[in-house]
């Protein structure tokens, strides 16, 4: 083989070298973009199902806030309307409009012949009653407006921990 010839294959051996790298250049190159494409789509999914479920748990909690809130109204609304009745309650023990009285128990021991078989619901005729001083009654009702209002405060919680808890 002459130096020339030795050349050209040489030469020719580097050009189809060079083809075949660029071949496979051509190639990888449309495998790489194919496989952005795929990756494309796959975080589009992602992104799509993502923002799905934010939706959805937006809607959830936007529920359950609105119905927290119309509990709060309803407990602030019990609350008031108890505080009120108690004032009014209060207000005619005050004025003696209203008195409060306890049914008196036959005693044996006492002599005293008062039925212990209570009547009907209602005013009892033929029982013996005694009438509390008004300052006690006011005591009285200011016992029963605490508990009136720890029992309104309980409702609301357990309300509360109904809508939260799955």
């Amino acid at each position: 083989m002459t130096p020339v010839q030795k050349l050209a294959s040489l030469v020719l051996m580097a050009v189809a070298a060079g083809a075949a790298w660029q071949v496979q250049d051509w190639r990888m190159g449309k495998r790489l973009a194919e496989q952005a494409g795929l990756h494309q789509e796959d975080l589009a999914a992602i992104t799509k199902a993502a923002s799905a479920q934010t939706r959805a748990e937006q809607k959830k909690r936007l529920a359950i806030e609105q119905d927290l809130a119309a509990q709060d109204q309803q407990h602030v609304r019990e609350l008031s309307d108890a505080k009120r009745n108690q004032a009014l309650l209060r207000d005619r023990l005050a004025t003696a409009d209203v008195r409060l009285s306890v049914l008196l128990v036959e005693d044996p021991a006492s002599g005293c012949n008062v039925p212990t078989a209570a009547g009907a619901v209602g005013v009892v005729h033929a029982a013996r009653r005694a009438q509390l001083d008004p300052a006690h009654a006011q005591r009285i009702i200011g016992i029963t407006d605490a508990g009136d209002q720890g029992l309104i405060a309980l409702r609301a919680c357990q309300a509360y921990i109904r809508t939260i808890a799955p």
